[in-house]
């Protein structure tokens, strides 16, 4: 559908955003047992694994540098399936594990993403300035408000892309890390078939080894936490909640008030006005 109109691209991209947004509302409820299990560094062992996979080099957008640890019972998944890649013929790139408060807090303001998400909003709405309400609920939907609804928070999720083993190169899924389109969503028609097939395979092998896809960012995959109890629909509480992380033993500790939201709603108005008006 590379030749949709205009009219085509906002409906889909309206209705796509307000299921991401009724679907945070449900994990703002769902029930969380919280383990205890410690995280590990991926790199370290992928490396002792003989796996290869890749990291983004980037500081995080804070500053600091991105933490790649994902909890130590998905390790073993996780490295099985970047092996698969690699006798596939690609790569796992990491772009994003987990997050800090500070950082989750952070990534809501960064230009790619606040720019990004705000400019897709006024493309929704045509010749009319978006609403701020409606400007929020796109926003919560593409980041995380509160630590309760951000699986990166819990040490389960991450964001990836793939290379081409040989080439080095980003294999085609319809867009970079992080798109802020109407291609966004992993089931958007408005991308090339080949990148629908890179899509539907990489989807493919993460569930193959228990990891699966947050519908509306083609790059996210979880497993353990409330966004999958809720995708599978198990009925079961997630094992996975937020938390802090010590790096010097992996040892977390829950975050004690979860559903507080990361960012005052009047902090990302008056930002949207800054930004809208120029200043």
């Amino acid at each position: 559908m590379s030749g949709a109109s205009d009219d085509l691209r906002r409906a889909f991209w309206t209705a796509q955003m307000e299921e991401a947004w009724a679907f945070m509302e449900r994990i703002f409820a769902y029930p969380v047992e919280e383990c205890g299990e410690p995280m590990l560094p991926l790199p370290p062992a992928a490396e002792e694994a003989g796996v290869e996979i890749a990291c983004c080099p980037l500081p995080h957008v804070d500053g600091n540098p991105r933490l790649f640890w994902l909890r130590r019972g998905l390790a073993p998944n996780f490295l099985a399936a970047a092996r698969e890649m690699n006798e596939r013929g690609w790569v796992l790139l990491l772009e994003d594990v987990f997050r800090t408060e500070s950082m989750q807090r952070a990534n809501a303001r960064r230009d790619d993403v606040f720019l990004g998400v705000l400019e897709r909003t006024q493309w929704e709405c045509g010749s009319h300035s978006p609403s701020f309400p409606l400007l929020l609920r796109r926003l919560y939907a593409m980041v995380a408000s509160a630590p309760k609804v951000g699986t990166h928070m819990s040490g389960s999720a991450m964001d990836i892309s793939v290379l081409d083993r040989d080439t080095g190169e980003i294999v085609d899924r319809g867009g970079p890390y992080p798109e802020m389109s109407e291609r966004t969503p992993m089931a958007s028609p408005f991308i090339s078939e080949s990148a629908r097939r890179n899509r539907e395979e990489i989807t493919a092998l993460m569930r193959r080894h228990g990891f699966v896809t947050y519908p509306w960012e083609f790059w996210h995959y979880n497993a353990g936490d409330a966004y999958q109890a809720e995708l599978l629909n198990t009925g079961q509480p997630a094992r996975y909640g937020a938390v802090h992380l010590n790096q010097a033993d992996g040892s977390v500790t829950p975050i004690a008030e979860p559903n507080t939201l990361l960012n005052e709603p009047g902090e990302i108005q008056a930002l949207m006005e800054r930004v809208i008006h120029g200043e």
